[in-house]
């Protein structure tokens, strides 16, 4: 299984550049981040920073979206990070939250998605492609290499995201919720026509090391929250009585409001219509035991990378504690102490 850690722009930018330098010195494959330009820092620049102080991890956005940014400018950031530092980039992509609400937008439709992932793919992999009637490549761009992963909760995301995508990013760690997530991109892909098992899939949520449990839930319970405004869109459109399992739909009928000022934040004073039980159930919680033990459960549902989110009060330990324990445990190392 591969890690990746998944860290907000907040400034200092050189914080961020640490954090992930020590996600690479831990054994972690990917560093991610947040993108929400007004909320954080710009991740785009602190890219180059991250590439160019580490040697390994792959770098790109948790996640990017067809509203904010140029498709075109996107491709070609990455292509050029690529050609800079070696291929090392990767886009995850959703239809857009945080950096599209907080302007009042709405994010995109499917269809934009389904053609954003297109072009971004295709010009990020130095291939030429058909963009508002023209043909466009990158005279400047060869060998580059560029997945895109999709980041979906609803039915038709979720056959999309078989359908087109490069990898899938489940925004949660409830095994119930993976296992049908899973099975439904595979499903998706199977009936495109495509290799159900070419697909990555990723899950990612909180990752706090450490045993007491009501701290550690009221620093992750805003990860809840912030799954809600996707529910609660997904309710919305298909109804109660949908094949979206009741775990994740029920806990969101206590949701009152959002402020997305506090959107990712430990302390967020909007979730606490969010129970302990799915701060459990959504993240990955405890002693590097517990943490072991969830992760090799949704390894064998079919996860191949492990995202975990650092917005909490125990960042360092908790990249410590997986690099000397939990991720040794997960690729083969049985002597690791838990």
């Amino acid at each position: 299984m591969d890690f990746g850690a998944v860290l907000q722009t907040n400034p200092p930018a050189s914080r961020t550049v640490h954090l992930a330098k020590l996600a690479e010195q831990y054994g972690f494959s990917h560093v991610w981040t947040f993108d929400s330009h007004i909320l954080w820092q710009e991740p785009y620049v602190i890219y180059s920073a991250i590439l160019a102080q580490t040697h390994r991890v792959t770098v790109g956005p948790f996640v990017t979206n067809p509203a904010t940014r140029d498709w075109t400018v996107t491709a070609s950031v990455f292509a050029t990070l690529n050609e800079m530092y070696g291929n090392r980039t990767i886009v995850g992509i959703g239809r857009g939250d945080s950096a599209v609400r907080v302007t009042n937008g709405k994010p995109t439709t499917l269809a934009s998605l389904r053609e954003a992932i297109h072009v971004i793919r295709e010009l990020g992999n130095s291939r030429a492609v058909e963009y508002n009637d023209s043909t466009i490549q990158f005279p400047w761009s060869h060998g580059s290499e560029l997945e895109v992963w999709v980041a979906a909760y609803g039915p038709l995301a979720l056959k999309l995201t078989g359908e087109v995508g490069d990898g899938f990013i489940l925004q949660l760690a409830d095994l119930d919720i993976a296992k049908w997530m899973i099975e439904t991109v595979r499903t998706a892909a199977d009936n495109a026509g495509r290799d159900p098992m070419s697909i990555t899939f990723c899950v990612a949520a909180p990752m706090y090391i450490g045993d007491d449990w009501d701290h550690m839930r009221n620093q992750t319970r805003w990860f809840g929250g912030m799954v809600g405004n996707h529910v609660a869109d997904i309710v919305a459109k298909h109804g109660e009585g949908s094949d979206v399992p009741t775990a994740l739909t029920d806990y969101i009928a206590g949701r009152q409001g959002y402020d997305y000022n506090s959107h990712g934040k430990a302390g967020n004073d909007h979730v606490d219509f969010v129970p302990d039980e799915i701060v459990d159930r959504f993240c990955v919680l405890g002693t590097a035991k517990d943490h072991i033990e969830k992760l090799e459960a949704l390894r064998d549902l079919g996860v191949d990378q492990f995202a975990g989110y650092l917005q909490h009060d125990n960042k360092e330990e908790t990249l410590r504690v997986y690099g000397e324990h939990v991720i040794p445990a997960l690729n083969g190392n049985k002597q690791a102490k838990v």
